[in-house]
C-alpha cells in the first residue's frame, strides 16, 4: 500500500507546512522589526528564511542570493575597496 497516498498524511503533511510557515514567518517579521528596534535583524532574517526553505523553493532561492551578496561584499571588504554606491543625479 502507497503510504503518501493515506489522508492522514496529507493532513499531517499540510499541518506541518503551514506550521513552518507561521513560524518562520513570525521570525522574518521580527527580522524586520528588529531593522528599526533594537535587536539583531541582520541575523534573524536569514534564520526565518532557513526555516521557510524547509518547505518553499522560493526562500531557498532568496537565501541563496542573500548569502552570495553577502560573499561577495565580504571578499570586497577583505581586498580593502568598499562598493561604490549609485547615487541617482551624480
Amino acid at each position: 500500500m502507497d503510504e503518501p497516498s493515506r489522508p492522514w498524511n496529507r493532513t499531517v503533511r499540510a499541518a506541518r507546512r503551514a506550521g513552518i510557515a507561521l513560524i518562520g514567518s513570525t521570525v522574518v517579521l521580527a527580522g524586520l522589526a528588529m531593522l528599526v528596534l533594537p535587536g539583531p535583524g541582520l541575523i534573524v532574517i536569514p534564520a526565518g528564511l532557513a526555516i521557510l526553505g524547509l518547505e518553499f523553493a522560493w526562500a531557498r532561492h532568496w537565501m541563496k542570493r542573500a548569502r552570495e551578496h553577502a560573499e561577495s561584499l565580504t571578499r570586497t571588504c577583505r581586498a580593502g575597496a568598499l562598493p561604490e554606491i549609485d547615487r541617482p543625479g551624480r
